[in-house]
């Protein structure tokens, strides 16, 4: 992190502190801990092997089916429980989907927002490339279901991906 901080009360309140601590799922990826080191800030997560984004470029054969069905699978179960729980994600992408095994985690919620806070919200959210429709025109207005339009982004991808070897 960039910023510096000097109370350890202003490193609790971080939206992902927050939102970490209180999302405690199998397909969200574990904060281990939080150090704070010379006014600065390191988390220490699970480790997790790879991220999805590197699976699919290095990947010499296409996912099978099953392969497919269960990384979506865990996605949408992330993502359920962060809705349950009041959380919405906004830079969901394969980067942000961490891999170990046949384990898929979601990673990175330094721009979580609890589904209670009350627009407007930052309209430059999420990685141009998954952006969905509402946050691409810029509005300050917008709900959970951003979080969906990555999981189709994402479908789409691995079926291109999936084309390329045939």
């Amino acid at each position: 992190m960039k910023r510096k901080f000097y109370f350890w009360e202003e490193c609790m309140n971080l939206r992902e502190v927050k939102a970490l601590r209180k999302l405690n799922h199998p397909n969200i990826v574990k904060l281990k801990e939080v150090v704070r080191e010379s006014n600065e800030l390191f988390f220490i997560f699970e480790y997790m092997e790879h991220n999805l984004y590197q699976i699919m470029r290095e990947r010499q054969e296409p996912f099978s089916e099953w392969e497919i069905r269960s990384f979506m699978s865990q996605m949408l179960q992330g993502l359920a429980h962060m809705h349950r729980n009041g959380y919405f994600h906004r830079d969901l992408k394969p980067e942000n989907l961490l891999v170990t095994k046949d384990v898929l985690k979601i990673a990175d919620f330094g721009l979580a927002r609890e589904v209670s806070s009350m627009p407007p919200y930052t309209e430059y959210v999420s990685t141009r490339w998954y952006r969905s429709p509402e946050v691409l025109l810029q509005s300050s207005s917008y709900t959970p279901a951003i979080g969906m339009w990555v999981v189709l982004d994402l479908i789409i991808f691995v079926c291109v991906h999936m084309c390329i070897f045939f």
